[in-house]
């Protein structure tokens, strides 16, 4: 375990956290081992665990999800198993039936998909697929939770003879109720059951005319309940063979503890692994929750980058509020190890402090953390921190006193694997002296080269990180023109407390902060309005960056839409190629059953049409590739949709043409005067025949098998008649 004292936990509220992610364990161990989890020390247990958590955390969202790892917890039994002679009850026998399957089956799952999840593969590569526990309990306990009728022979015995037992002091007792029934000597009732045992509702005064065991009586008196003498017998016999039975069902119990006792090895191990996969699962589904995620995580290069970090809790706090969470941008290194943040109270100072420690504690933990995916992280031996007010009743120590024996103790820890957070550093005493000792306490945290957080109003410790190397001065941005917190940290440059502008906001007259700034130095003055001068300064280039940047996003993302346009052009360009190839072919492909079908209809053979018909099939099969039914459909689909294409894009065209270019008038030569005796065709045909006469602008042409009227206006000259000499 990491060296994190108990206070540490307290203040950054880690066990709020732990509580929450206990809500998410499925088993009441899980939940208790949760609640009592601790930062860890081992880098390479810490690692191993955020793995695992990440992996389980991926599963969620892809089609391989881990099973469900539900169990009942059987761990007090493995004491009970040591001792020799000792028996288990008969649903922990179910219980380890049922655990055995959940286990074999998140066993064959990680080995099946080992590459997806290998941490979780890895925890799991020490278990097997157990095949003996299951059937050996289910041959001797059913579904209901009883021992089989055929569990052993004796058993199967006595229960037969039971059974058919009950079937006589079933018949008895009928033949009894009839008797004393048809008698007048049963109560409306007729029957009940006491002791399990059937018994006859006998009238009081009656009593004596039916022979056998006094069972009991009604409240009133009235009704007297007795077990026929002809069952009596049969009772006992009853009674002896289900003694026999139990003690039969505690002999197969017997041997079937003395089965599971080589067992107990596994049973711990994998009581073990669904443990631990439990909790796992509740950190995982914690991380759903928070939007956690695994940041970079090195330790030779020693960094912590957090983007976009939230605070899981006030997370969760403003989203049931519906209110807006404001993350932070930091960033320590060995060169700027030691951050000095300062600004206004109320300006995000300390839950920014909080954020980086809250966020330390749960990586340490095996938990993710809500991040950016590009954020990195180091792991640390101890964390200190002195957050709030420590005022100690119980110790008579004021906060001051409190604050400087927390210094003492932060001083004797403190070294490179230290990460402190120090809120509100060196107040609680007089300005200038408590200002002198909190700067050469901190003087001293840098010479130890640890990492650290601290919060101050002091210039003089401003000014200090601005001059040691590997400190850096950091503020809570200020709005001034609306006197607000802005709760965006700034790394590299220290802020002003805005004392008179939160003064001014809060309603003080003029008069009384102008008297107040007389009263203080001028140098002092001069200093935080320089601070606050350059805060403006850097929210007047934010600003001018901000918007450089939205104008790169947009050419940028103009740059991308051309890219895209123009790959869809070339695609399409390709597409419509492969279209006109196509028709092209089938072109060429109709030309050649022109030229089969003229031969048919010149010579009217038909086995040569089929011949070339068949020869022009094979061909063009010849030229084809075998394709599957879906891959054919598919390209159908394609050709159809492009076809679409192809006739919308073509009426685009045609219209865009009509309204750039005018058409022309076409002139229409002069129709030349047919004649009888004149050789013409149709318009849209091919035969030619010649003009046997005229009449009413229609003409009687002959083609030489037959003649037909055509309307003068459908027919063209092919060639005059020629006029004799």
């Amino acid at each position: 375990m990491a060296n994190i004292p108990e206070k540490t936990l307290e203040d950054l509220e880690y066990l709020e956290v732990l509580r929450q992610c206990s809500d998410f364990a499925i088993t009441s161990t899980g939940k208790e081992v949760i609640l009592a989890l601790k930062p860890i020390n081992d880098d390479l247990v810490v690692l191993n665990n955020l793995q695992m958590t990440s992996e389980y955390c991926a599963s969620f969202d892809n089609e391989n999800r881990i099973p469900n790892h539900g169990f009942e917890d059987i761990s007090p039994n493995f004491t009970l198993l040591k001792i020799e002679n000792s028996v288990l009850e008969l649903e922990t026998f179910r219980n380890l039936a049922r655990n055995t399957e959940t286990t074999n089956t998140l066993v064959r799952f990680l080995g099946k998909f080992k590459t997806y999840y290998p941490t979780l593969y890895l925890l799991s590569e020490q278990l097997y697929e157990e095949k003996e526990i299951k059937p050996t309990v289910d041959g001797i306990i059913d579904r209901f939770g009883e021992v089989r009728n055929d569990a052993s022979d004796t058993l199967y015995s006595i229960r037969k003879q039971m059974q058919q037992l009950r079937g006589k002091i079933s018949s008895s007792f009928n033949k009894a109720l009839s008797q004393f029934s048809k008698a007048d000597y049963l109560d409306d009732i007729r029957e009940s059951v006491i002791e399990n045992r059937r018994v006859l509702a006998v009238k009081a005064m009656y009593r004596r005319k039916v022979k056998g065991t006094i069972m009991g009586s009604s409240k009133t008196g009235s009704i007297v309940f007795i077990e026929p003498e002809t069952t009596n017998a049969q009772t006992r016999e009853l009674q002896n063979l289900e003694f026999e039975e139990g003690e039969e069902i505690k002999k197969i119990l017997s041997q079937l503890t003395d089965f599971f006792r080589p067992y107990l090895p596994y049973l711990e191990l994998q009581h073990s692994f669904l443990l631990e996969l439990d909790i796992i699962h509740a950190k995982s589904r914690y991380a759903q929750k928070i939007d956690g995620i695994l940041p970079e995580i090195s330790q030779k290069n020693r960094q912590i980058v957090y983007k976009k970090a939230y605070h899981p809790l006030l997370l969760q706090a403003h989203n049931l509020e519906n209110k807006a969470t404001h993350p932070q941008d930091l960033a320590l290194d060995p060169e700027n190890r030691i951050a000095v943040i300062s600004g206004p109270n109320a300006g995000g100072k300390s839950i920014t402090l909080k954020t980086v420690g809250l966020l330390q504690l749960m990586l340490q933990s095996g938990m993710l953390i809500p991040v950016h995916e590009c954020s990195k992280a180091t792991l640390f031996s101890q964390i200190l921190t002195d957050i709030g007010d420590n005022q100690s009743i119980e110790n008579h120590l004021s906060t001051y006193s409190y604050r400087l024996k927390n210094m003492k103790y932060f001083l004797r820890k403190c070294n490179e694997n230290t990460l402190f957070l120090i809120d509100e550093f060196g107040t609680g005493s007089d300005p200038e002296l408590g200002g002198a000792l909190a700067e050469v306490m901190l003087e001293d945290f840098y010479e130890c080269n640890a990492f650290g957080l601290i919060t101050t109003h002091y210039s003089n410790l401003k000014a200090l990180a601005n001059e040691l190397p590997a400190m850096i001065n950091a503020n809570m941005q200020f709005d001034n023109k609306t006197l607000e917190p802005v709760f965006k940290l700034v790394m590299g440059e220290a802020g002003s407390s805005f004392t008179f502008e939160v003064a001014q906001k809060n309603g003080l007259p003029f008069n009384l902060i102008n008297r107040a700034k007389k009263k203080i130095e001028r140098g002092k003055v001069r200093f935080d309005a320089t601070i606050a001068k350059l805060q403006k300064e850097r929210s007047a280039v934010m600003k001018t960056g901000k918007s450089l940047k939205e104008k790169e996003s947009k050419v940028k993302s103009e740059s991308d839409r051309m890219e895209q346009m123009n790959a869809k052009l070339k695609s399409k360009l390709t597409s419509y190629q492969e279209l006109f190839d196509y028709n092209q072919r089938l072109i060429v492909l109709g030309n050649k059953v022109n030229e089969v079908a003229e031969r048919y209809f010149s010579n009217n053979k038909k086995r040569p049409l089929i011949a070339e018909l068949l020869l022009l099939v094979e061909t063009e099969n010849a030229k084809r590739k075998r394709k599957t039914a879906a891959i054919a459909k598919k390209e159908r689909e394609q050709k159809k949709k492009l076809n679409e294409e192809v006739k919308k894009d073509l009426v685009k065209v045609r219209i865009e043409k009509k309204k750039e270019k005018i058409q022309p008038k076409i002139i229409e030569k002069p129709k030349p005067k047919l004649a009888v005796g004149d050789q013409v065709r149709l318009f849209d045909g091919r035969s030619v025949g010649s003009i046997d006469s005229i009449e009413k602008q229609k003409a009687i042409v002959n083609y030489g098998a037959f003649t037909t009227q055509v309307s003068l206006d459908l027919l063209e000259l092919v060639q005059s008649k020629k006029k004799s000499k």
